[in-house]
């Protein structure tokens, strides 16, 4: 199955995005809840590797537990980035599927728009299940897709930088038996030359 989208987001913005596991179970939530089984939890970018997780259908329904396994890759000339997970399920329902390939690539838009070209390939097998795997996983896609759109714009907000405070009030001299009237500088011919 492929999904291929224009995200409205820089392809900068696009990848730090795919590279996140909480973009990651945003973009799952409701229909499948992913939790971290490694010591320390999710982390706060993915890093190539091994990253096992255990899965629930709606919070609730027990699908077994997975290993994420990240590379990262760049291809043609460099401007396309893609993020590689050829893991594999370990138990439960996810354990039937014995092949998983799924490929995120990030490239900018090729109608120069400034947005972002996303491709989302996933190859599974499942040996005769493959059919009934194949149909779940790719509304799946869909929903996924939809929120990776809807979240898209957000990924490429930054807070501005805050404005340097500038009190503009002239300080007075509060001094008893101080005139406040603000003093005249003298002007010497230098100053006028």
């Amino acid at each position: 199955m492929l999904l291929k989208l224009i995200l409205d987001c820089d392809p900068d913005a696009a990848w730090r995005a795919i590279r996140s596991p909480a973009v990651f179970r945003e973009v799952s939530s409701p229909l499948i809840e992913i939790e971290s089984l490694a010591a320390d939890g999710f982390p706060t970018v993915w890093e190539p590797g091994q990253h096992p997780v255990e899965m629930r259908g709606a919070g609730v329904i027990p699908m077994g537990k997975q290993i994420i396994r990240l590379t990262f890759e760049t291809a043609r000339r460099g401007d396309v980035r893609i993020v590689h997970d050829s893991g594999q399920g370990v138990t439960g329902a996810v354990s039937a599927i014995r092949l998983w390939d799924h490929k995120m690539a990030i490239a900018p838009d090729p109608a120069g728009t400034g947005k972002t070209l996303y491709r989302d390939q996933l190859t599974i097998g499942a040996g005769l299940l493959t059919p009934f795997a194949w149909y779940s996983l790719w509304a799946f896609w869909q929903v996924r897709g939809h929120k990776l759109k809807k979240l898209a714009p957000t990924w490429a907000y930054d807070f501005p930088a805050p404005e340097p405070v500038q009190d503009e009030t002239p300080v007075q001299d509060e001094t008893p038996g101080h005139d406040a009237t603000p003093v005249q500088e003298k002007t010497t011919m230098e100053d006028q030359s």
